[in-house]
């Protein structure tokens, strides 16, 4: 009987030692597994951080700086030393004219003249030889009376008198600024003008020798038969 109670007594301290030995290995992988689980979060986080400040690095890297405007050049001098304390100066005069991208710049002044207004060449009313038709003044008379028709509101009305009428002699004979002095109305004085400047060129006048241009005044009669 003492043989068997002893070898359950054996029994019971086993089971109670490996009970023991289960539960200190099952706390020791529990506690190894939460340690590996922090340890990954820690590597995850600093890995983060990591690529934070790199990503950080490149972006300041990649900023342009603006490139300075270029100076204008300087005049420099060379300082050569010798044997001794003497020092000699080279003087480099650097011209714009050297620069291929500067071109040199003369201030040419300009003057501009003015066109002289044309001066209007005097008109005589008395001169050495007067202007004259070509014929004298028969021809000038009988070119008149063929070419002047008489209105037919001057007839109805009997309208009869004399225009008189003013023009110039130009210098090569031509007629020019042909007016009525003093009119009959009745259409008389546009017909008076009008024959006036069909008229061929004249005999120009003249003073000293010279053509020149000369007012002449003719009276031209209107009468009905």
């Amino acid at each position: 009987m003492e043989s068997k109670k002893n070898s359950k007594k054996d029994l019971n301290r086993k089971r109670t030692l490996f009970l023991q030995i289960g539960l200190v290995m099952s706390l020791t992988i529990v506690f190894v597994a939460f340690e590996w689980k922090t340890y990954e979060i820690q590597e995850n986080i600093l890995s983060g951080i990591n690529s934070i400040q790199i990503d950080q690095e490149i972006v300041q890297v990649t900023q342009q700086e603006q490139p300075e405007p270029p100076k204008a050049p300087q005049v420099t001098t060379i300082l050569e030393v010798i044997d001794g304390d003497e020092i000699i100066q080279d003087e480099i005069n650097i011209s714009i004219e050297d620069r291929p991208d500067q071109a040199a710049q003369t201030y040419v002044p300009v003057s501009i003249e003015e066109a002289p207004e044309p001066v209007a060449e005097e008109i005589f009313t008395f001169v050495e030889e007067y202007p004259e038709f070509l014929g004298g003044e028969k021809a000038l008379y009988e070119y008149i009376k063929n070419n002047v028709n008489y209105s037919e509101l001057a007839i109805k009305t009997n309208i009869e008198g004399t225009v008189y009428v003013e023009f110039v002699v130009e210098k090569d004979g031509s007629i020019s600024d042909v007016k009525v002095l003093r009119g009959i109305g009745g259409g008389c004085d546009e017909e008076a003008v009008r024959v006036v400047k069909s008229m061929p060129k004249w005999k120009p006048g003249k003073q000293r020798g010279q053509p020149v241009r000369v007012y002449y005044t003719l009276p031209i009669d209107f009468k009905i038969k």
